[in-house]
């Protein structure tokens, strides 16, 4: 089969478009034959050598990717014969593999991929729409809202604002560039800044009419994140989830309130990072799975996918690192 394989931590000229040997599944796995892979910004950093959510770097030569929708093609022992010939999408967990034509991973991980809905948009909602979810259960969006939301052309972004518009809340977006305020627009959001113009706070406030915002989602961090907190109202939830710079999910600077600014704002800062945003469902990572695959299945989600073809997960990394992206990369072999 083709796949990218990692030799040598480093830039995305490092990910390699090869021919490796066929993975077989062993007992209570399955093969997937890869129709979609996600990519995912902590695959940047573990392509740079960090360890992201891995005790310790991941072992060299590898083929990155952690999400992966298909066709089971191949059974290992044990494996419930009912699987064979159906589509699936799976979160692979510690065990990467995604980026590559035939994948494998234990048969308790895949969810059957809901009729009508595709390969790359169960990608999509696999990693990203549990997450979205996860992370929006601690909003309390409602029709007295107003949202704002950081990296609103990205895929958590994407889903927030769908999110939000359907709970009645007034949304604003905040994106980098004109062509993703274009994208959030459209999207749904009621207004959409571009934070590269240093105005942009100006222009939220003009647009709120001495209204404050009850709720902001943060995945930037830095100057951005501190101007945004400072639209908040008091009774205002700061929801951090990422500090996104220009070399990683975690490069940039994470915005870090103290308790006693909290206090003196009136607002309270929530750090949504691991198991935290498992707790609205008693741990149960699969019930969030279950919940995002069925608002993407139904339309009250809609996932952005921005695809790729796998030869170029380079060109993929590099959308991701520098922002280019729009919506959840997918790389397609």
């Amino acid at each position: 089969m083709r796949a990218i394989r990692l030799h040598a931590f480093g830039p995305a000229d490092h990910l390699v478009h090869e021919e490796v040997p066929d993975p077989e599944p062993g007992p209570g796995q399955v093969r997937i034959r890869v129709a979609a892979a996600g990519v995912h910004l902590i695959d940047t950093a573990l392509r740079e050598g960090e360890p992201g959510p891995y005790p310790k770097p991941v072992e060299l030569p590898t083929i990155p990717g952690r999400e992966v929708a298909g066709t089971v093609d191949a059974l290992g022992d044990g494996t419930d014969p009912g699987w064979l010939g159906r589509r699936v999408v799976a979160h692979l967990g510690m065990n990467p593999g995604g980026y590559a034509e035939l994948a494998v991973t234990e048969a308790e991980r895949l969810q059957a991929v809901p009729e009508g809905l595709g390969e790359s948009e169960a990608v999509a909602m696999i990693g990203t729409g549990r997450t979205a979810l996860g992370i929006l259960h601690f909003a309390d969006l409602g029709p007295d809202a107003i949202a704002i939301v950081s990296a609103a052309a990205g895929g958590i972004g994407t889903l927030a604002v769908q999110y939000a518009k359907n709970a009645g809340a007034v949304v604003v977006g905040l994106v980098g560039g004109p062509a993703k305020v274009t994208r959030a627009l459209a999207n749904g959001a009621d207004l959409a800044v571009d934070y590269t113009d240093p105005a942009w706070p100006d222009e939220v406030r003009a647009y709120l009419r001495g209204r404050r915002a009850t709720v902001y989602l943060d995945a930037v961090g830095g100057d951005i994140g501190r101007a945004a907190v400072g639209l908040l109202g008091k009774g205002g939830r700061h929801l951090v989830y990422g500090w996104a710079g220009d070399g990683g999910p975690y490069s940039g600077e994470p915005l870090l309130l103290s308790e006693e600014e909290q206090t003196a704002r009136g607002i309270e800062t929530v750090y949504l990072l691991g198991p935290r945003l498992l707790e609205p469902v008693g741990g149960d990572v699969r019930l969030l799975e279950d919940r995002a695959l069925e608002a993407a299945a139904t339309g009250r989600l809609s996932p952005a996918v921005q695809r790729f073809p796998l030869a170029q997960a380079a060109e993929a990394h590099r959308a991701l690192e520098t922002r280019a992206s729009m919506g959840k990369v997918v790389l397609v072999p």
